[in-house]
C-alpha cells in the first residue's frame, strides 16, 4: 500500500502552480504519467521509482518539445524535495552569457563550485541546448559540454546529482555535446520524456 496519495499531491502542485504562474495554471490529465514518476522521484518513493524504473541515486534528464511545462514542473518538485536534495534551476543561456563575460572560471562554478563553498550543489540545467558554442578570447568552447562532463565525474566521486530539461532528442545531444557528453547522461541521469506531440501550452 502506498503512503502517498499522488492525486492529492497533484491537487497540492496545481495549486502551488496557481500561485507561482496565474490562475490559468493546470497540469492537464495526459501529463499526470509524466507527474507521477516526477513526484516519486522527488519524494523519494521507492516502490513507485522502482516501478517506474527510477535510479533514486541518479539525476532526472526531463525532455520534451517545447512548451510542454518542464522548466515549470522542476521549479513544482521544488517544493516537494526535503532539504538534503533541494536544488537550483540555471537557465544554459544564462550561464553561457556569464562564460562569455567570466570565461573558464563559470565552468568550474558550475561544477567543483565557487572557491568558498565546501560542496559542489545540485543543480537543474534548464534547457539544455538553447545556448551556442560561445568565444571568449576568440576561443570557443561548448560550455555545457565542459559542465556536464565535470559534473558526471563529481557525480562518480561525491554522488552529486545533476537534473536537466531539455528539447533536444538523444540523437540531437550527441550532435551538440559529442557522444563522450551523451554516454555520460545515461549514467547521470533517468530520462523522463514527454511525447513529441505534447501540445505547447504557452499558445
Amino acid at each position: 500500500m502506498n503512503k502517498y496519495s499522488y492525486h492529492d499531491i497533484i491537487l497540492w502542485l496545481e495549486k502551488k502552480g496557481v500561485e507561482l504562474y496565474g490562475k490559468h495554471f493546470k497540469i492537464v490529465e495526459t501529463d499526470y504519467p509524466i507527474v507521477y514518476k516526477l513526484i516519486a522521484y522527488f519524494l523519494k518513493d521507492e516502490p513507485s521509482c522502482l516501478q517506474y524504473g527510477l535510479n533514486l541515486n541518479k539525476g532526472i534528464l526531463l525532455s520534451g518539445p517545447i512548451g510542454c511545462g518542464k522548466t515549470s514542473l522542476m521549479n513544482l518538485m521544488k517544493h516537494l524535495t526535503s532539504t538534503e536534495h533541494k536544488f537550483t534551476i540555471k537557465p544554459c543561456r544564462d550561464i553561457s552569457f556569464e562564460f562569455i563575460q567570466d570565461g573558464y572560471q563559470i565552468i568550474h562554478k558550475y561544477s567543483i563550485g565557487k572557491l568558498y563553498e565546501s560542496q559542489p550543489k545540485t543543480i537543474c540545467f534548464d534547457d539544455l541546448g538553447v545556448e551556442n558554442n560561445l568565444k571568449y578570447y576568440g576561443n570557443e568552447c561548448n560550455v555545457m559540454a565542459e559542465i556536464l562532463l565535470s559534473r558526471y565525474d563529481i557525480f562518480t566521486a561525491k554522488k552529486i546529482q545533476t537534473h536537466i530539461t531539455t528539447n533536444l532528442s538523444a540523437s540531437e545531444i550527441e550532435n551538440s555535446y559529442g557522444n563522450r557528453v551523451r554516454s555520460r547522461l545515461r549514467e547521470l541521469c533517468n530520462l523522463i520524456a514527454f511525447e513529441n506531440i505534447t501540445k505547447d501550452k504557452r499558445k
